[in-house]
């Protein structure tokens, strides 16, 4: 059985999808276990990822859905979740498994962010001072979980956004503090640049104010798109 399985949720990714896959066959080297799950894709990623990979998952439309299908499939008694355009620091899986067999339940990656903005270092500075004093993690931090407490709290909620927001409170709300491991993965700044930097940052915080408010997930993705 694989110690740690990383869970990719994938929606026509299929120029992504190689450099990503790439990155990640030294760890499927030393054991890791690749699960990529699908959520309908029309551009021929699951073809394109199949080798690449040790499953895949095909799983109806929606990130928590595929992640919930892809943890479900996995072997690993850890499990990552990590998008498709993000990229882990070198040696991501012994600090995992370090921090996990160290005593922590579940935890995250602080993030740097790469894109044309010269403000998203800042942004990146302002994501992990805040997932440090909140406790709560985003899913661009490539969270990570031990496989008995993911299914505990029931995995990631069936809703279209905040799936992360809502698994870190689950968690926190079991008394479960995650790890923070300061080498940093790396996402692509792709909605920055393409929404613009300040308005998406506007955009996030008014988000999850409203889902702080009790708003649903679902009407404020609807706001989002």
């Amino acid at each position: 059985m694989s110690t740690l399985s990383i869970v990719i949720p994938v929606l026509n990714e299929a120029a992504r999808l190689p450099a990503c896959l790439a990155a990640l066959q030294s760890l499927r080297a030393r054991g890791v276990q690749l699960v990529l799950a699908d959520g309908g894709s029309q551009d021929g990623s699951p073809a394109l990822a199949a080798p690449w990979v040790d499953l895949l998952v095909h799983a109806p439309r929606g990130r928590a859905r595929q992640m919930n299908a892809g943890a479900a499939a996995a072997s690993g008694e850890q499990l990552l979740f990590l998008h498709a355009d993000t990229d882990l620091p070198q040696g991501a899986d012994a600090m995992v498994s370090k921090a996990l067999r160290g005593g922590a339940s579940w935890g995250r990656f602080d993030v740097l962010i790469d894109g044309r903005s010269r403000w998203l270092p800042v942004v990146a500075f302002g994501m992990n001072q805040r997932s440090r004093w909140t406790g709560i993690a985003t899913g661009d931090q490539a969270i990570f979980v031990r496989r008995d407490i993911f299914d505990r709290v029931g995995g990631f909620p069936d809703q279209p956004l905040m799936e992360d927001i809502e698994l870190s409170q689950r968690l926190l709300a079991h008394g479960l503090r995650p790890a923070f491991l300061r080498p940093p993965v790396v996402t692509s700044g792709r909605r920055w640049d393409e929404r613009g930097t300040w308005h998406t940052i506007v955009l996030m915080w008014a988000l999850r104010w409203r889902y702080w408010r009790g708003e649903s997930a679902q009407s404020i993705w609807e706001a989002y798109r």
